[in-house]
């Protein structure tokens, strides 16, 4: 099963630098990356840009219209208003049962603001402590995850400590 995770950053280019760390990892055999989008904000923009991996292929991989949907409600639909509200409200539904609900778009919209980034990861076969080893030094916060309870406590609890030393 994949892991679908969203990682928030402090700076417009903290995702990117992330993924490239676990790209790195991937040749290392220590995660795969099924698929990978993110989204940054700078500082001056009005609005954040997005980037998607288009190397991927396969299965896992999502595709760019499960990433343009995503970000589409997440970020630009909330400035459509109520011409698109049926068709939206429609895919929104879809998406719940992946576990991207509302409470999920609200929580990335509000944790996303100028200046920041965030990485959407659906990963697999994830060597776990060594991969955190070194994604803790990237500065992440955990947004979501579709970990059970458990696992995300942990995870959560993972990344804690890193703040705590």
């Amino acid at each position: 099963m994949g892991t679908f995770t969203v990682w928030k950053f402090d700076s417009a280019d903290g995702a990117a630098d992330a993924l490239a760390l676990l790209e790195r990892m991937q040749k290392e055999q220590l995660i795969q990356i099924n698929d990978a989008a993110y989204v940054y904000w700078p500082e001056d923009a009005k609005k954040p840009k997005t980037k998607q991996l288009h190397h991927l292929a396969g299965m896992g991989a999502l595709g760019g219209s499960f990433w343009g949907l995503l970000f589409g409600l997440i970020f630009f639909v909330p400035l459509l208003g109520l011409a698109v509200g049926a068709a939206v409200g429609a895919l929104t539904a879809a998406m719940t049962d992946v576990g991207i609900d509302d409470d999920f778009i609200r929580k990335v919209r509000e944790d996303v603001t100028p200046g920041t980034s965030a990485l959407f990861v659906m990963s697999s076969h994830a060597v776990v402590d060594k991969v955190l080893e070194e994604f803790r030094n990237t500065g992440a916060t955990l947004i979501s995850t579709n970990l059970s309870t458990d696992q995300e406590t942990r995870l959560r609890a993972a990344f804690a400590e890193t703040e705590l030393v």
